[in-house]
């Protein structure tokens, strides 16, 4: 199992310090919740804070776009540093140019799902991304309780991956904790987003380290 803490959980008046447990902690990557307010109901941080956490972060960057037209800004997100550039499906009109605009600029593409979207509407693309991500919350805020139908949601998105001639990636963001993260595993997710259940943690690099093992 890869771990993917979430920053937007971090303190940001001492990220420099977060980041850097996060460079000697077992996780994967780190996962960058960039939210405009319009998209979702929430606003997080753009591109100088990216810039300010890329100078700092080894671990490779998984920026998720919870934004609307986030095909305006591919070469920003590169330039950032990201080596997964995540858009969502219900905020794309022309998914298909997107993700071939994101590939073309050296990223690997990535698509979310949120949770009242079903799975069959990634049909048409699933062979063309490298990583689907799975919302268990509703975007816009951290901390809140997972959606227990998102198990049976990666059932149903293992199925259709299983007759792709790639196989991208399964990422579940929202309400992972140690006892959700089992069923995650076994359901078929192969990335799992932390951010409230790891900075909150008394030892963060521990709690990373047990969802990774679970």
């Amino acid at each position: 199992m890869k771990i993917a803490p979430s920053l937007l959980s971090a303190d940001f008046a001492n990220l420099q310090h977060d980041i850097e447990m996060i460079n000697n902690s077992e996780a994967d990557y780190l996962h960058l919740d960039v939210m405009d307010g319009v998209f979702v109901p929430n606003i997080s941080f753009g591109f100088p804070v990216m810039k300010a956490v890329q100078k700092y972060s080894t671990k490779p960057l998984d920026v998720h776009l919870m934004i609307v037209n986030p095909q305006n800004y591919v070469s920003q997100v590169r330039d950032c540093g990201a080596e997964i550039m995540n858009v969502h499906q219900e905020a794309c009109t022309h998914l298909h140019r997107t993700v071939q605009a994101i590939r073309a600029a050296g990223m690997k593409p990535a698509v979310t799902l949120n949770p009242a979207t079903p799975v069959v509407m990634l049909e048409d693309i699933i062979e063309e991304v490298d990583m689907v991500l799975l919302m268990s919350v509703n975007p816009g805020f951290g901390g809140q309780s997972f959606i227990q139908n998102t198990i049976k949601k990666i059932s149903r998105l293992r199925e259709l991956i299983d007759k792709a001639s790639n196989k991208p990636l399964i990422e579940v963001d929202g309400g992972v904790n140690n006892q959700t993260a089992p069923l995650l595993k076994e359901a078929g997710a192969d990335i799992l987003v932390a951010g409230s259940y790891v900075f909150s943690a008394p030892d963060p690099a521990q709690a990373i380290l047990t969802i990774k093992n679970c």
